[in-house]
């Protein structure tokens, strides 16, 4: 099932996730070495990224929904859609509570603060597996003509399922 929201011929939430996924579990190492090393440069830097993970989950989020209103209801992909998307804006308030928390003094996070965006690193393992299942095990924003030679997005040739395209995997 082919994403409704693309850009260049591919879907545009699965090209911002990554950027929320990667500040916030950057963050959340950061935060770790700040607890073990001390110092205030790791907590500061996790404070930004925490703010630049928001926006960008924000911006993932509006992208993904679009792509999630095309599946069609009563399939195993919308229900796990919906638990992605539900569970990835828990991730997100969880980490914009973290964030909220730190605004005052950055460098010094209180125990709460990591507490929330360490929360949110663990729920976003089992919100990533689920965007994991939809894409790679449900076909959910795989073009439709996919295949191990198909055309180039950017080209004007139709992508088009066919088995003689297809190299047998071993």
């Amino acid at each position: 099932m082919e994403a409704r929201a693309k850009l260049l011929g591919h879907p545009i939430h699965q090209m911002l996730v990554v950027f929320p996924l990667g500040l916030f579990s950057t963050a959340v190492i950061f935060d770790v070495i700040h607890l073990i090393r001390g110092g205030p440069t790791w907590s500061i830097v996790a404070y930004w990224m925490i703010g630049a993970g928001i926006i960008g989950g924000l911006c993932a989020a509006v992208f993904g929904t679009v792509d999630w209103w095309g599946i069609p209801r009563g399939t195993r992909a919308h229900r796990l859609g919906l638990l992605h998307g539900l569970g990835n804006v828990v991730v997100v308030g969880l980490s914009a509570v973290s964030w909220f928390l730190r605004r005052g003094a950055p460098e010094s996070p209180s125990v709460a603060a990591v507490a929330f965006l360490l929360a949110g690193g663990a729920l976003v393992l089992v919100t990533g597996w689920l965007g994991g299942e939809l894409v790679d095990r449900l076909g959910v924003g795989v073009h439709d003509g996919a295949s191990l030679n198909s055309p180039s997005s950017l080209s004007t040739k139709a992508a088009k399922p066919s088995s003689s395209h297809q190299v047998p995997l071993h």
